[in-house]
């Protein structure tokens, strides 16, 4: 059964020479292509993988990438990037579906092999929208304690929102490469000079507590007119921290206790 309309052409339980002619055509046009079957995959190229048969979806997107997803978990089980070439053909006497992807650098090939098809979808999608990403002050301060490496290389976490007597709580606490305590405050939107401000207040309400060096870091994913100046003056640096690089931190560790990262 197949039905057509102008943004979407579905195949319900397709033979192959059919479901053949719709990935053909959805490729040459540049559609997003979903095909639900029975398949085998086989990848080659930096490493080698085998996918014996089982049900599962794969999808080609407009840009030429390649997912396969199996029917639990949201990570494909084998994938390549944008810019594949694409070869479509019947195999054995016109049992198998055979869909090839292959890149060259670095030469690589996904083969998959389907003997029974489900559902075939070649959709043109419209997409325009921006993609907004919603990081607060708070998470990006928990990115910086996984990694703190992200606002400096050799920084040593010794604690977070360490109270500074009446000036508040710094964000973070930490000992740098050669040994200096440093006293980072952390900003979501571009750092103003109130930032600065209220970074020298940690910063010398620490210095008359300990008896070593004290570096202050502002770190945000930009600054605002004036503030790099009044840095400057203070003896302070800045490090660019935007929220995407944050979320990335985040994303693979949401399961990670903050406290095994704490000396």
């Amino acid at each position: 059964m197949s039905r057509v309309s102008p943004k979407a052409v579905s195949l319900l339980s397709p033979t192959l020479t059919e479901c053949r002619d719709l990935i053909r055509d959805a490729l040459s046009k540049q559609k997003v292509l979903i095909v639900a079957g029975n398949c085998t995959v086989n990848y080659e190229g930096r490493a080698a993988s085998k996918l014996t048969w089982g049900e599962r979806v794969l999808m080609i997107k407009a840009d030429g990438s390649v997912l396969i997803h199996r029917r639990s978990g949201y990570e494909p089980v084998n994938w390549q990037p944008p810019r594949c070439q694409f070869r479509t053909s019947l195999e054995e006497e016109g049992k198998l579906l055979s869909v090839l992807a292959t890149r060259q650098k670095p030469k690589e090939s996904l083969s998959i092999l389907f003997d029974g098809i489900t559902i075939a979808l070649a959709l043109t999608l419209a997409d325009e929208g921006e993609f907004a990403m919603h990081v607060t002050e708070e998470q990006m301060k928990q990115a910086i304690m996984l990694d703190p490496s992200t606002v400096e290389p050799g920084l040593r976490l010794i604690s977070k929102e360490t109270k500074m007597g009446d000036s508040g709580f710094t964000d973070v606490y930490a000992e740098d490469s050669k040994g200096r305590l440093v006293v980072i405050e952390i900003k979501r939107n571009p750092a103003s000079r109130d930032a600065a401000m209220q970074l020298n207040r940690y910063v010398e309400t620490l210095r008359r507590r300990v008896n070593r060096p004290v570096r202050g870091i502002l770190a945000a994913p930009e600054l605002k007119s004036g503030t790099s100046t009044l840095l400057t003056r203070l003896g302070y640096d800045f490090k660019a921290v935007s929220p995407e690089r944050c979320f990335q931190i985040l994303k693979p560790r949401t399961d990670t206790r903050l406290s095994e990262f704490l000396t």
